[in-house]
């Protein structure tokens, strides 16, 4: 048992947040139950960085419509228990860095924020659905999907 007190005091590192020495271990036990979701049998942090636009990349979402998709983005994750953790709307296309549930596909992230939004914005402002009558739709079929992984999220959050 003393050679694991040995191996244990060579793993201290020192904690700038504490002021103190703690091991490797604690530290990474804290860093998985900060970061990660933790259901009964698994650790998974599953972030996806989603790129969408307009169709034929009008600038349409600026004004009040930017501050009603902000708005209505954030009720669609809220019902779906995804968590936006940075949202950027832009006139011609959104960010949006969600963190959601590891049975949900990037498909259906990207499917149901598209569809519950356009639904969404075209009841509240009529005009723009006049505005694209003839198209049908608000979003462009295409989309940029990306993962991240917590090394990454810091590069990704200053991006947008």
């Amino acid at each position: 048992m003393e050679w694991k007190k040995e191996l244990e005091n060579l793993a201290r590192i020192y904690s700038v947040e504490e002021g103190e020495t703690i091991t490797f271990l604690d530290l990474l036990r804290r860093g998985i139950q900060e970061k990660y979701h933790s259901p009964s049998h698994c650790k998974y942090p599953t972030q996806y960085h989603i790129i969408r636009c307009p169709k034929f990349r009008f600038s349409v979402l600026k004004g009040n419509v930017e501050d009603a998709l902000k708005q209505i983005l954030q009720k669609n994750c809220n019902d779906y228990n995804y968590h936006i953790e940075t949202l950027e709307v832009m006139p011609d296309h959104i960010h949006i860095f969600v963190d959601v549930p590891q049975t949900v596909a990037p498909y259906d992230v990207a499917r149901t924020l598209k569809s519950i939004s356009a639904i969404e914005l075209f009841k509240a402002y009529p005009q723009l659905k006049k505005f694209y009558a003839g198209y049908g739709t608000l979003w462009s079929g295409e989309y940029f999907v990306s993962t991240a992984e917590r090394l990454s999220e810091a590069a990704v959050i200053k991006y947008i």
